[in-house]
């Protein structure tokens, strides 16, 4: 994320007019008025994805209009889909409106008027109109509703955008337009889920989505032992062979995935000072190592040292440094795998 507005890089006279201009260059134009105070304290990050950026923004409370006039003289159209991270949200748009919670999801548009009262934190992905492969009549319906961020795909959307938000990792162009691609991915799964229209996404936009459902599943049940291809191609009601399938298309098996995101949870345990009193046969155990030996074996392979060795140099030396997995296809080694270190 690249700093676009700091209120405390500003005059505090002057910090709310630059805010106003920032977030009209960031986002869309919109007009400002200051509620219950007359300092403004706010922040705007922002993260390119190709034609989609990410912004991160917290704010002081204040009420924000896109009125037909500045419409009509600077409409980006796009949209965008929010996920509120503090306070209080309360949009007015397409004769909805909507008080959003923390945690649930706001999808809205530069083209229509809208009025928001807002206190708090956000992240936005915004992208062009024109990009969404579904149907405008239909996605209209959903403007100015909360939808739920904590279930299913929308929570699959706030994971991306939250580790996003979060992330201070330099990307390549390429990188980023792949990770454009899954967030709008992410954004169409989303849509059509609530709009009960998944048939309606692309067949590649929904192969791909459903890869990040698997790996959503397995990530959550990481501690589950055994945790089989059979359990897994179960739960997304699909074949074992065609979940192979996915995965060979991404360069790595199932059981190679699951195995190197098991090692990541224990490489992370072993380096946690509050677990520096667990057993390595403990935290080898509780992530699908039940075998001691099988465990050593499988670590030193991954990071070139032993559990015991890497444990004893993180914590005299208080860092992680030289220890990146090795296992091929592990995820984190690419940026569609990114938000799932």
């Amino acid at each position: 994320m690249e700093k676009v507005f700091d209120s405390d890089d500003f005059p505090a006279e002057d910090a709310f007019s630059a805010w106003e201009k920032a977030t009209a260059d960031a986002v869309m134009p919109t007009s400002f008025k200051l509620i219950g105070t007359d300092v403004f304290r706010g922040r705007v990050s922002t993260m390119p994805l190709g034609a989609v950026q990410v912004s991160a923004m917290a704010y002081s409370s204040y009420l924000t209009r896109r009125t037909p006039k500045l419409i009509r003289v600077s409409d980006p159209e796009i949209f965008a889909f929010g996920v509120t991270g503090s306070g209080s949200h309360v949009i007015e748009q397409n004769h909805h409106r909507a008080a959003v919670r923390p945690g649930e999801l706001l999808f809205f548009e530069s083209s229509r008027p809208f009025e928001t009262h807002a206190d708090g934190e956000c992240i936005l992905i915004q992208f062009p109109r024109t990009l969404l492969p579904l149907p405008n009549r239909h996605v209209t319906r959903l403007i100015c509703r909360a939808l739920p961020g904590g279930q299913g795909m929308g929570r699959l959307l706030t994971a991306f955008l939250t580790h996003l938000a979060g992330d201070s990792t330099s990307y390549t162009p390429g990188d980023a337009a792949r990770l454009g691609t899954v967030g709008l991915d992410l954004v169409t799964a989303t849509l059509a889920h609530f709009l009960e229209r998944e048939d309606d996404m692309p067949s590649d936009s929904r192969q791909r989505v459903l890869y990040m459902r698997i790996t959503s599943f397995i990530e959550r049940h990481l501690a589950d032992s055994p945790l089989t291809a059979a359990e897994v191609a179960a739960a997304h009601h699909i074949s074992v062979r065609s979940l192979h399938r996915i995965f060979q298309q991404h360069g790595v098996t199932v059981r190679s995935w699951i195995r190197g995101r098991r090692l990541d949870r224990c490489r992370r345990d072993l380096a946690d000072p509050l677990k520096r009193h667990v057993p390595i046969h403990a935290i080898a155990a509780r992530w699908g190592f039940p075998q001691p030996a099988d465990f050593t074996r499988a670590f030193r392979t991954a990071h070139g040292i032993t559990p015991s060795d890497y444990r004893n140099h993180v914590h005299r030396h208080g860092s992680r440094t030289g220890t990146q997995s090795q296992v091929p296809g592990a995820p984190g080694q690419g940026p569609a795998d990114a938000f799932w270190r």
